[in-house]
């Protein structure tokens, strides 16, 4: 398991064709459109840096080792962790949609500790795994020459730290480069990764995938047992465990871009098909790429750092073209640009979200224009530079990093414990609330797929106390082992503490310009994550919401329903009854119908409210009358029978607007009630309006008015 996440961490910017870290760094306010997102991210974007940070084609050299073998693996893994993540992360994704992702499903199901603690084991873990990898990637430099035979006696023999600290400098350099990228806004890293991925993994998998082929029918030697019966698993002890283990959190991240799921148009959606569209290539890429290597590299000539590249110049040889390596090794500089960047983006886009609803230092709560926590981000790049120049001077740096590995594993297993439980408590918590995609067997089937991903996840976590047996001679005993990898994690779980527990009692770290909702419980006016029976929609609830960490602006009953109508059957019901809960609760945003998008969105046509502009006055020609100023109405004389005229006015507004008998009656009822002093005070102030307007536009005609106060008609005459 250690030797599978040193790989992943190193090929993300070496050769280019992973698709990144097991550490899957985990995205003006909420008024509004709740339900609908920016629409900056498309679903096949969104997919496409799903499988950047989960597969690339260096992942598959580890496994490639166990042959055959390995397909089982994969497949089990990914019935008993990778399926159980994407469900459970698609239902929570559909039923709460708001910005925050881990950080907000969490906080909904179990409370605000565990949430804020999420991101910031995600963030230790991106900065930890990419900081002390980096120091390993200048061993493969020598591949992106002609140089085959010299890059490999490069990358397996020591050399002078006079020749490879400049070469990790260049490494660094590129890294800093993918931070400032990935500062320029979702819109520009998800091109990268989109593409990115498309040359630098899929491309270089179709071409070997043919070229295989063409290895097979030259007669070339298979160099792993195709036979069935090599599926089958044969047990090894503790390491056949250490491969299952390894195999299975290869899929870890699948949740990570929930980050952004509001840069998508139709999250309740798109993020659900993403999900799956990103599992079924993931496997792909797995199982295809796997058993490649495994039928062209001879077991016993498996290396971590240049396999891959071997395997490229020994399918190009086929076709004459050894030197194939070179292009691809070239070509995955784009995915690991999409790596990076979706890595360095991921974590501390959603902790810098979070962090400005009261989390973190002001200091580090900045947005530059691209929406992007650039000051976050590069303290994070700042970090890992630190590391990589530890882990690069100290003599024992594989234990080292094994340490931290295995440390950060057993932080994020535990993160998914965390996502599996709060999803189990919101179905009881929160049993009404509506989610646009379900888990499918009511609480059976919930039970059953979190129950096995919890399961999954503790085993991987008992599993990284174990030290494996070819590090002994960097750790020692497997007591110093376990008491340096608790005091690893003592430090990460204290460091959660103190930022927690510094943001309570700094209130002024709240911005009140946030984008983050708050919980639907706050809102509803629970202390901490409760039983409400409520069917709301959660982008209902927090639609015209102050920020996250400023007071309830429209507060909510726990239980409160409302009638959502199917929209299969009455596409319009769902934005009249959004609209009619807002009202109720003094959120003036009427409802667009025709622009509402699913079940449990009824907020997606919500918009702003206009306002019915002021009267204009004008004359019989229809011409506007000039607007009096308020000295010229205050002065404007009032009928000697105020009220008679007042009647009259009252009377003839109404008259004109009325389109039936009904209307007329109800003017006439205004009539009668201008006899109560208020109505006649309104009706003083409206007669000494019109009267200033007749003054205003005598003047403009070159004449005087008087005012007769006739107390037939209250009509004045020209003198």
């Amino acid at each position: 398991m250690i030797r599978r996440e040193r790989q992943r961490h190193m090929s993300n910017a070496t050769h280019g064709a992973s698709g990144g870290s097991t550490a899957a760094g985990k995205a003006p306010t909420t008024q509004g459109k709740a339900g609908a997102g920016s629409g900056k991210l498309t679903t096949l974007a969104l997919v496409m840096m799903n499988v950047t940070v989960l597969a690339g084609l260096a992942n598959d050299v580890q496994q490639s080792f166990y042959g055959l073998t390995s397909v089982t693996y994969f497949l089990i893994g990914g019935l008993l962790f990778f399926l159980p993540t994407g469900l459970v992360a698609a239902e929570l994704a559909s039923g709460w949609g708001q910005r925050g992702g881990i950080f907000r499903w969490v906080g909904e199901g179990i409370g605000v500790f565990p949430a804020i603690s999420c991101l910031l084991i995600l963030w230790f873990q991106t900065t930890f795994t990419f900081g002390s990898g980096i120091p390993s990637m200048s061993a493969t430099i020598g591949f992106f020459t002609t140089k085959y035979d010299w890059a490999v006696d490069f990358a397996k023999n020591s050399h002078s730290w006079k020749i490879t600290l400049p070469i990790m400098i260049g490494w660094l350099a590129y890294y800093w480069f993918c931070c400032w990228l990935a500062t320029k806004g979702v819109k520009t890293f998800s091109k990268v990764a989109q593409y990115g991925v498309i040359l630098g993994t899929f491309l270089p998998l179709a071409v070997i995938t043919i070229l295989a082929v063409v290895y097979i029918c030259q007669g070339n030697p298979i160099q792993t047992d195709m036979a069935p019966s090599a599926l089958i698993p044969k047990w090894g002890g503790m390491s056949t465990l250490a491969l299952a283990a390894g195999v299975f959190f290869s899929f870890a991240g699948i949740d990570m871009n929930a980050a952004h799921i509001k840069d998508l148009k139709k999250p309740n959606k798109q993020y659900p098909v993403a999900i799956f569209i990103s599992m079924i290539l993931t496997l792909l890429i797995f199982i295809v790429g796997t058993v490649i290597i495994a039928m062209v590299i001879p077991n016993k000539q498996i290396n971590l750092l240049y396999t891959l590249f071997s395997t490229y110049r020994t399918l190009g040889a086929t076709i004459g073209f050894p030197d194939l390596y070179l292009v691809f090794c070239w070509l995955g500089m784009l995915n690991s640009f999409a790596a990076l960047i979706t890595n360095l983006a991921g974590p501390s886009y959603m902790l810098g979200q979070a962090g400005r609803s009261g989390f973190l230092p002001k200091a580090l709560q900045n947005n530059n224009k691209h929406g992007m926590p650039s000051r976050l981000m590069y303290t994070q790049m700042a970090v890992m530079t630190v590391i990589a120049f530890i882990v690069f001077f100290l003599p024992n740096v594989e234990g080292f990093v094994a340490l931290i590995t295995q440390a950060i594993t057993i932080l994020y297993l535990s993160y998914y414990v965390l996502m599996f439980v709060a999803f189990l408590r919101l179905r009881y918590t929160q049993p009404n609330r509506p989610r646009g995609f379900r888990v499918p067997g009511g609480k059976a089937g919930a039970w059953i797929v979190a129950g096995i991903g919890i399961l999954a996840s503790v085993f991987g976590i008992v599993l990284a106390f174990y030290p494996p047996a070819q590090l002994k001679a960097e750790v020692g005993s497997g007591a110093t082992y376990d008491i340096i990898i608790i005091a690893l994690l003592a430090f990460v779980v204290l460091a959660c503490v103190w930022i927690y527990r510094a943001s309570r009692k700094h209130k002024d770290w709240v911005d009140p310009s946030n984008q983050f909702a708050p919980f639907t419980w706050q809102i509803e006016g629970l202390k901490k994550p409760s039983l409400a029976l409520s069917n709301i929609p959660s982008a209902l609830v927090s639609a015209g919401q102050d920020p996250m960490g400023m007071p309830i602006k429209h507060p909510y009953g726990k239980d409160e329903m409302i009638n959502l109508p199917d929209p299969k059957k009455d596409p319009n019901g769902q934005a009249e009854a959004a609209a009619a809960l807002l009202a109720k609760h003094g959120i003036t945003e009427p409802s667009d119908p025709k622009n509402v998008a699913l079940v449990g969105d009824p907020t997606a046509g919500v918009k702003t409210l206009a306002y019915a502009p002021a009267p204009v006055h004008t004359d019989d020609d229809g011409n506007a009358l000039p607007t009096p100023s308020d000295a010229d109405i205050a002065a404007a004389p009032v009928p000697t029978d105020a009220l008679a005229a007042a009647k009259r006015a009252m009377a003839e507004a109404k008259l004109v607007q009325a389109d039936s008998i009904a209307m007329q009656n109800e003017a006439q009822a205004l009539n009668n009630a201008a006899r109560d002093d208020q109505e006649l005070a309104k009706a003083v102030r409206r007669v000494q309006v019109d009267e200033a307007q007749a003054a205003e536009a005598a003047k403009a005609a070159g004449t005087t008015v008087g005012s007769t106060g006739s107390a037939a008609d209250g009509t004045a005459t020209k003198q």
